[in-house]
């Protein structure tokens, strides 16, 4: 499993559709994954530190969980599967408990616990996202139709906003 973090929530254009982005902590690698608006939401809100007047479905599950003595102590991306993500909350005593990976990663941002990520889940959807100087690749570089994606990628991610979530 590689440790991963949240970098943020963005929106695809054109089509307007909320994906979350995560990072390797000790690497270069990014895994997007597409999500529903909610969950964009409640991830956005989360990170942003938001404390709504009352809890929503992701703080509530937290409480739940707390107060019946347990924890959240990590969760979870360990598959994907035709484009699909597959989430687990792993607790303290060591259940783990299957759930969408955009809902698990809106828990771990209130449980404040560890995100990892399947290796396998990382070398099928993880991208490269940072420039490698010439000549220091070890690999053959990306072909014609990823850098094009690459690159439509990262001007996605300079246009958007957690403001776009709003409303």
């Amino acid at each position: 499993m590689i440790e991963v973090e949240i970098v943020g929530v963005r929106i695809e254009l054109p089509s307007n559709q909320p994906l979350v982005l995560l990072r390797e902590m000790h690497g270069e690698r990014h895994v997007p994954i597409w999500i529903g608006t909610p969950e964009a939401s409640a991830i956005a809100l989360a990170q942003q530190g938001v404390v709504p007047p009352r809890p929503m479905t992701h703080d509530l599950l937290v409480d739940v969980v707390e107060a019946l003595g347990h924890s959240v102590v990590s969760v979870n991306i360990v598959a994907v599967e035709d484009n699909i993500f597959y989430g687990q909350l792993q607790f303290e005593n060591g259940t783990t408990v299957s759930s969408r990976a955009s809902d698990a990663l809106a828990v771990a941002l209130r449980a404040k616990c560890r995100i990892w990520c399947a290796d396998s889940v990382m070398d099928e959807a993880g991208v490269r996202i940072t420039e490698h100087d010439e000549g220091e690749d070890t690999e053959p570089g990306p072909t014609v139709d990823e850098e094009r994606e690459l690159r439509r990628f990262r001007e996605f991610l300079d246009d958007v906003e957690p403001e776009d979530f709003d409303g």
